[in-house]
């Protein structure tokens, strides 16, 4: 058989093969999906700016693309594939349902099957096209100078609203998705988030990166191991990159950068996503006396997605899923990413993620370490202002201890001393992000000499002695209280004290439940969203989409696993939890490892 023929027989093979394991989709779960899908609002939205031709009679609506994209989650356990919508959209719903949806018969053979399926396939490109912010075509190898040009005529403005279109269409996705809990998340006192960007595959293989064509998905880009994961042989500004980290000891440090990164580290073609996760940040995952989980403690969600190429504008994506949240009415709490987000410019990130209401908590790098700034005297230390007579080891702890200068438990014994050092808010921030701070002396937090009314409050508070200075104390020890401006320190300010048992409480029960929920939804069992065949259509717009789907079906599936381990009114839970082992007693953290038990 020539090669030309065998496609079609493939295509028959495949069409042939479904048919035979093809079962009715029980009525129930079709009617679900409606109620799912109209609940959404999904398709009042969609008939803004989907703009369909007029003319020749439709078969197929908006609504009932996006109840079989539903219906083939639940199916697929995940993953979508227009072949699959088509199938269950014409040939696996019940006449009386498609008769009520207004679907179209077609005839089952293959025939019918493509004529069905070029249906189904042009409305989703349709709605896509309508949210697609990118003027690159997919599926060809376009040229470098083509592409150039394509994104220099592009109109600014029009790629906006789109690009704002996709992201009020993922929000209406994934809202659908935690519906069941709305009343739950809005009850709570502050809803704390964790943020990354984790990679995965799209459905096309990477090209070189100034080749000159691009790849059949031009809209993704290479995901590199190492530091922020962005492609180093893209040309990016110096200011941009990160620092060579830290000479190892008798060893040289090298100033000069690779103009080449190996394949190997260069291992995944596809895009950044952006994950918000929300977390319970005041209980742990702890099971109730018997053995079933405290129905208080909601499972971690994602609330929002963003795609771009690997370490591509990482503050840009975030704040966009932020600003959705807020609109949606979510009280801000805790906020924790990764060092890629609060290595952003501040105007970008930092100044407006206060603004906002979250209160950020952070890692550094090694070269973020001890004193980052100041302002009217007092010092900026690992995120927190403190008095600027601090002893040095206090301010290098951390330092010292990455340089063996110090072990594992002084570092925590200098890192609990730094809190009688603190400055202490008088009172809240304003509307502009301008709070009054006090001196620790001041807040009977500690002793100082040059206030001798907060001598005499005994021994157990620090005795700061200021170094005498010929031109007199600095602001913060010459008043009770000092204004902090937003701007002051704030690429590294943080809510809560670096390294001390509330951060580390918070820090890493949100990052831990963004990586966790990141292991969940690639599960190859499940949505497997890492993997380039759970998405088989190219561009940014038609992987959001999707991913989207998968995403709320992950969601979907966390609170049913979540749900059915409850035992409420007294009665057994449906299916035991995974966790079935007492946690463990939380080992003392420190940046180069936890400390050993105490025996």
């Amino acid at each position: 058989m020539t090669a030309p023929r065998s496609q079609p027989s493939d295509r028959h093979e495949r069409l042939l093969a479904m048919r035979t394991e093809r079962r009715f989709i029980d009525d129930a779960d079709v009617e679900a999906a409606i109620e799912e899908v109209d609940n959404s609002q999904l398709v009042p939205l969609l008939e803004e700016f989907v703009h369909l031709p007029r003319g020749r009679h439709r078969t197929l609506h908006l609504r009932n693309l996006l109840i079989g994209l539903h219906i083939c989650t639940q199916d697929t356990g995940g993953k979508i594939v227009l072949e699959r919508v088509t199938d269950i959209l014409y040939f696996r719903i019940g006449p009386r349902l498609r008769a009520r949806l207004g679907i179209s018969d077609y005839e089952d053979h293959d025939r019918g099957f493509e004529a069905a399926y070029t249906v189904v396939r042009r409305l989703f490109h349709s709605m896509k096209d309508a949210m697609n912010p990118s003027p690159l075509p997919p599926n060809g190898h376009l040229s470098r100078e083509k592409a150039n040009e394509l994104m220099a005529a592009a109109d600014i403005d029009g790629r906006a609203e789109r690009e704002r279109r996709l992201a009020l269409f993922t929000e209406f996705v994934l809202d659908a998705s935690v519906r069941p809990l709305h009343g739950l998340l809005s009850e709570l006192a502050e809803v704390s988030l964790g943020i990354d960007a984790t990679p995965v595959r799209t459905f096309s293989r990477g090209r070189a990166t100034n080749g000159p064509e691009l790849a059949t998905d031009p809209d993704a880009g290479w995901y590199v191991r190492d530091g922020d994961h962005r492609d180093p042989d893209v040309p990016v500004s110096d200011s941009m990159r990160p620092p060579l980290p830290p000479a190892k000891k008798d060893k040289a440090q090298t100033s000069k950068r690779k103009k080449k990164t190996s394949l190997k580290k260069k291992y995944l073609y596809g895009y950044d996503a952006h994950l918000v996760v929300t977390r319970d940040t005041e209980h742990d995952a702890v099971l109730l006396d018997d053995g079933t989980p405290n129905p208080d403690v909601l499972p971690a969600l994602v609330l929002g997605v963003a795609l771009d190429k690997p370490g591509q504008r990482p503050a840009y994506n975030g704040m966009k899923i932020l600003n959705r949240l807020q609109e949606r009415g979510y009280k801000p709490g805790y906020l924790a990413g990764d060092r890629a987000y609060n290595n952003s410019e501040p105007t970008e990130w930092q100044i407006p993620v206060r603004a906002m209401g979250y209160k950020p908590v952070y890692d550094y790098r090694g070269d973020q370490l001890g004193k980052q700034g100041g302002t009217e005297g007092a010092i900026l230390v690992e995120g927190r202002w403190y008095c600027p007579s601090m002893p040095k080891p206090l301010i290098n702890a951390t330092i010292d201890l990455y340089a063996e200068r110090i072990d594992r438990e002084t570092w925590v014994r200098l890192i609990a001393a730094r809190r009688g050092y603190r400055l202490m808010p008088k009172q809240n921030a304003d509307d502009d992000g301008y709070q009054r701070m006090m001196c620790p002396a001041e807040a009977g937090k500690a002793q100082c000499l040059i206030k001798p009314h907060t001598l005499g409050r005994g021994i157990h508070l620090p005795l700061i002695d200021p170094k005498p200075s010929p031109a007199g104390p600095v602001k913060v020890c010459r008043q009770n209280a000092i204004t902090v401006s937003p701007e002051a320190g704030a690429k590294q300010w943080q809510a809560l004290e670096y390294g001390g048992p509330e951060w580390q409480k918070i820090y890493f029960r949100l990052r831990n439940s963004v990586e966790g929920y990141n292991g969940f939804a690639k599960n190859p069992l499940a949505e497997g969203i890492e993997a380039a065949g759970s998405r088989r259509i190219r561009g940014i717009a038609a992987q959001t989409i999707l991913l989207a789907f998968q995403l709320a079906h992950a969601n979907r599936r966390k609170i049913k696993k979540w749900l059915e381990t409850l035992a409420l009114g007294g009665e057994r839970p449906r299916r035991r939890t995974h966790h079935r082992r007492k946690t463990k007693e939380r080992k003392v953290w420190t940046p180069t490892g936890h400390l050993a038990p105490a025996s």
